[in-house]
């Protein structure tokens, strides 16, 4: 069961972080907390699913980035953990998850890479192709950032 606290802190994670050196300490001065107690209950919600994830947004198209490609890739599912990891630890690289396949559709490596041009998308993704041996991908650029919002609980 939530308490009152628990709802107030879980609203207050709804919305953005504070851009500074100690955020939680921030938040948890908001809500007339300690930070400790803040970050305690954090772990908790993390240890018991209630918390899946603290995430930032990115503006790509403010931050400069031009160029975004949803990326996805046929990969032998015996490589998947190998590769995957490989592509989340490529700076150019937002999202990279995997999803199952679905009918005639038979990619399951999905990809999000952002440059400052499309030129300089284009040779990310070659690169990644290149050194990963994928032969089958199809790139998706975006033509327009979409309203990025969180889900809200309470």
């Amino acid at each position: 069961m939530l308490d009152k606290l628990d709802k107030k802190i879980i609203c207050r994670l709804q919305n953005s972080i504070p851009v500074s050196s100690r955020p939680y300490k921030d938040i948890a001065d908001e809500l007339g907390i300690g930070e400790d107690e803040l970050l305690d209950k954090i772990k908790y919600y993390n240890e018991t699913g209630i918390l899946k994830r603290i995430g930032a947004v990115l503006y790509h198209r403010r931050a400069g980035f031009k160029a975004n490609a949803m990326v996805v890739w046929n990969v032998d599912k015996k490589d998947m953990d190998t590769i995957g990891r490989y592509m989340a630890s490529i700076p150019e690289i937002s999202h990279c998850c995997s999803r199952k396949k679905f009918g005639e559709w038979k990619y399951e490596l999905y990809t999000m890479v952002h440059a400052k041009s499309r030129e300089k998308c284009s040779t990310i993704i070659k690169n990644i192709a290149n050194n990963t041996e994928i032969e089958d991908y199809r790139v998706l650029y975006s033509i327009r950032e979409l309203k990025k919002t969180s889900v809200k609980y309470f």
